[in-house]
């Protein structure tokens, strides 16, 4: 008498499960491992080097080579009898002791401390301004903001010299057309405040679209719940746009930390029209400049321009370490 097993549903569909993984061992066995391939084929490699050299060709002769051959100039001392003499760091403590070099610092600090903030400030709120849209003509006062941008500095900085004449100068004519008595905008007290004016004047408006490019990256949704959860405009701007363009703002503020240490063209030019309150030594750059040039002693200008770049190294890393820093605790 035979006796037939009928499988059960769960055992069926067991076997099938062990039927389609043993051919899928073998499928995977059959088929061979595809070899990992390079990004970049030889003719793609060989082209992407023939157009970065170059590149790197000029890099290296116009910033790498100049940059060693001033630090190997400074750590040489020119003398009259025996000519170029190994110093070593004496150029450096010689400029660390020099009272020129700390007052040029100074001003240059002063212009820091009170110019960026001004000038970013302003630029941050036309870009505010022109990224809502109800600026009557925003195109126009785009251009015409940017427009002092692509103005050179020498012509500027001439034309803001003439300017602040106090004899045939346009504001102090306007003033005294009006009966009030003409500033000396030249004078040793204002001349530095002069120079923070031309400057603004020059990069208020591409800092402005350098901000009004970060803020058209952003996405409007986030605008329109705001709007929705009752949020009005400065409220929006403060806690939304700014936060945002963060790394917009941080770079508008190195770009004028690097811009400040290196001021050199509005006081030289200026330094024609009122010598006696510009001297050689009104910026580190331009102490610099004249030391090289008028005073023929490159050694020690290749110290002086070291420390400055050292400085603002320092200066650029802790604004953007705080910065930073800031966002990690927000």
């Amino acid at each position: 008498m035979s006796t037939s097993v009928t499988p059960t549903p769960a055992s069926a569909s067991a076997r099938r499960d062990a039927t389609r993984a043993s051919s899928a061992r073998a499928s995977s066995a059959r088929t061979p491992t595809p070899r990992r391939r390079s990004t970049l084929h030889r003719p793609q490699l060989i082209a992407a080097w023939a157009l970065a050299i170059p590149f790197l060709l000029v890099f290296a002769a116009m910033f790498l080579v100049p940059l060693g051959y001033a630090g190997y100039l400074s750590t040489f001392t020119s003398q009259l009898v025996g000519g170029q003499v190994f110093s070593g760091l004496a150029n450096y403590e010689r400029a660390l002791n020099d009272p020129s070099f700390w007052a040029g610092l100074g001003r240059v600090a002063l212009f820091l401390f009170v110019q960026v903030p001004i000038m970013l400030v302003i630029a941050l709120f036309v870009a505010l301004a022109l990224d809502t849209g109800r600026v009557a003509g925003s195109k126009f006062v785009r251009l015409a903001i940017f427009v002092p941008y692509a103005v050179p500095g020498v012509v500027a900085t001439l034309m803001w010299g003439y300017l602040y004449g106090r004899e045939s100068g346009l504001i102090a004519q306007v003033l005294t057309g009006v009966g009030l008595p003409a500033p000396d905008l030249l004078s040793p007290q204002n001349v530095l405040g002069s120079t923070m004016n031309i400057v603004s004047w020059e990069f208020i408006g591409y800092n402005m679209i350098v901000l009004y490019a970060a803020l058209r990256s952003v996405p409007t949704e986030m605008y329109e719940a705001a709007e929705i959860d009752g949020a009005g405009p400065w409220r929006v701007a403060w806690s939304i746009k700014i936060p945002a363009i963060r790394s917009a703002i941080l770079l508008t503020v190195i770009f004028s930390v690097i811009g400040s240490f290196q001021l050199f063209n509005e006081p030289n030019l200026l330094y024609s029209i009122a010598p006696n309150a510009i001297g050689s030594d009104f910026t580190p750059n331009l102490y610099a400049y004249n030391v090289a040039f008028r005073n023929q002693d490159v050694n020690y200008a290749a110290a002086i321009a070291f420390l400055l770049g050292f400085l603002i190294m320092i200066i650029s890393y802790v604004v953007q370490l705080a910065t930073s820093r800031k966002e990690r605790l927000s």
